[in-house]
This record gives C-alpha cells, structure tokens and sequence, in this order.
C-alpha cells in the first residue's frame, strides 16, 4: 500500500541527561503527549533532531525509541542523509529495520563546489533503487547551502520509490512549480512555519516543523482550518505562527525550541555542544509567545 505523506509531522528534537547522554526515556515521554494531538506522525533524527552531533548507537538508540513510543497509525520518518551515497543507504535500511515507513534524505554538501545537478540525481536515485521504503527528499539550504532546484526535483520525482520532498527554503515559487511539473502523488511538504498558509495553498500535502515540537496543536489547527476551508481564520492563525516562528525557531534556534518545548512542560533542556543554551534576553519574548499561543484547553 503506497506511504500517503500528509499532514503536520514535527521534527523531534533529541533530550538529554544531566551527565550529556541522550536520553530516549524523555523522548518517549514527549511522544507520549503528541500521541494525544492529530499530529500525522513524527520526524526522528532531521536537522531540530542535532542529528550532526549525535554518534551512531545514539541515533540508533532514538530512532529504536520513536518505533516503542509511536501510536499505531502514526507515520514513522527517519532522518537518514549522510555525506556518502554508501553511508546514506546503510543508514536507510537500518531505519527501515527498525519499523520506519520513510526515510528523509538531506543533501550532500560537504565537496559542495564539485557537485553539479548531475551529484545529486545519481545520489538520490543510487538511495532509492536500494531503499526498502520510500524517500523523502530533503532541501535545507540554511544549514547545507544546497538548494534542490525546480528541474532537478521533477526529474528525481519519476523515480517510484522518490515519494516527495521536505522544501526548507520557505520559497513559495518552487512549491507551485513542483507541485505543476511532478507526478500527480508526488507530496511537497514545507518546512518552514511561517508559510505554512500559503505552501498548503500552493499545494503542498503538510508539513514537517520544528514548531510543532513545541505548539503541536496549533501547527496542526492551522492544517484542519485550511483543510475545512476556514481560510480567514487559518490567514489569521497563520500570522500569529509566523511571529512565533521567528522568535522561537528563526532567532532562538534550537535552544530556543527547546525552551518553549520546556515551557509546555514537554523534556526540551540544552542543546548539545557546540550549540549554546539560549541567551537569557531572549526567553522572556519567547516565554510570551509560548502563553499566547497555548491553546485554551491547555490553559484551563
């Protein structure tokens, strides 16, 4: 049966202890509240995730945590893209391994002067031909500094086993050309927040968002509004995320989702070194932000 990528997933973030481990006890804890929201499932290991600063048996440790917590009926994302085409497909089965129904592949950018378009579709169909579930392509020039353009996506789009992309450029153009161009079940996700409104009404099927780890209900209110066809009132929400977006994903990072994470009583804590705890000038805006946002039921 085909994967139907749809929906709001978050992008998890990874907890620790005291001592610095991770700590996959919190992170089924934090999953075990979600389970409670329409979030469509969960992202483990992507960019919020430090996925970069996390040792192998840790990734394995989270991502065999994310398969015990998960409600039956959430769809399991891992983040599996690594430097190497061998690397990225070992990593792949090993997800699907451990129960995962797809895997998102990031961009190589390390040689990023010698990668012509050419690199990245040989890499990405070199993945899929091997992969045992399906693949989620994955533009995130903010950290990579690659941006997967309209012609390379279409091309790779024909591959049976390429089911979408997670575009993080917050470039609503290439949205609508992809979504006119692919193949009609090929599923454009945004991962940017503060265009959530205007991807899904470009045709993107979801999202996957760093902010739906600490505002899960409202990332995923804004989709059921759209869906209903409420537009004023998704228009209207959609701003109130944009702002939020900004302080507490754009400007505070992922110490400052953490925070917010740890302001919903969610297990968020520091991030991993050489990410810096976030700067106490900038918790008391996100700490407003946060309890303007809570949504009511959470405030009786």
């Amino acid at each position: 049966m085909p994967v139907d990528v749809t929906g709001i997933f978050p992008a998890l973030t990874t907890p620790y202890n005291q001592d610095g481990s991770v700590a996959p006890d919190r992170f089924k804890t934090n999953l075990s509240r979600y389970n409670r929201t329409g979030l469509a499932g969960y992202v483990v290991l992507g960019s919020t995730g430090e996925s970069v600063l996390l040792s192998s048996a840790e990734g394995d440790a989270l991502l065999a945590a994310g398969k015990e917590a998960a409600d039956v009926g959430k769809l399991l994302i891992a983040g599996t893209g690594a430097e190497s085409t061998a690397e990225t497909i070992a990593k792949t089965k090993r997800a699907a391994s451990l129960g995962y129904h797809v895997a998102l592949v990031k961009t190589p950018y390390y040689y990023k002067p010698a990668y012509p378009a050419e690199v990245y579709l040989r890499h990405y169909c070199s993945v899929a031909d091997q992969s045992p579930i399906p693949i989620l392509l994955y533009s995130v020039p903010v950290f990579t500094g690659i941006t997967l353009e309209t012609p390379e996506v279409v091309e790779l789009a024909q591959h049976p086993n390429i089911i979408g992309i997670k575009d993080s450029s917050g470039v609503i153009q290439r949205i609508v050309e992809v979504v006119a161009k692919a193949p009609a079940g090929f599923r454009v996700l945004t991962g940017s927040a503060a265009v959530l409104y205007p991807a899904l009404a470009s045709g993107a099927k979801g999202a996957i968002l760093a902010l739906a780890s600490a505002l899960p209900e409202r990332c995923v209110e804004l989709f059921e509004l759209f869906q209903q066809g409420r537009r004023e009132e998704a228009k209207e929400l959609q701003q109130r995320l944009a702002c939020a977006s900004k302080a507490i994903v754009s400007e505070g990072s992922i110490a400052g989702l953490k925070y917010a994470m740890d302001l919903r009583g969610y297990h968020g804590g520091l991030p991993r070194l050489p990410l810096l705890p976030l700067a106490d000038e900038k918790k008391q805006a996100i700490a407003e932000i946060v309890s303007q946002m809570e949504p009511a039921a959470a405030r009786v």
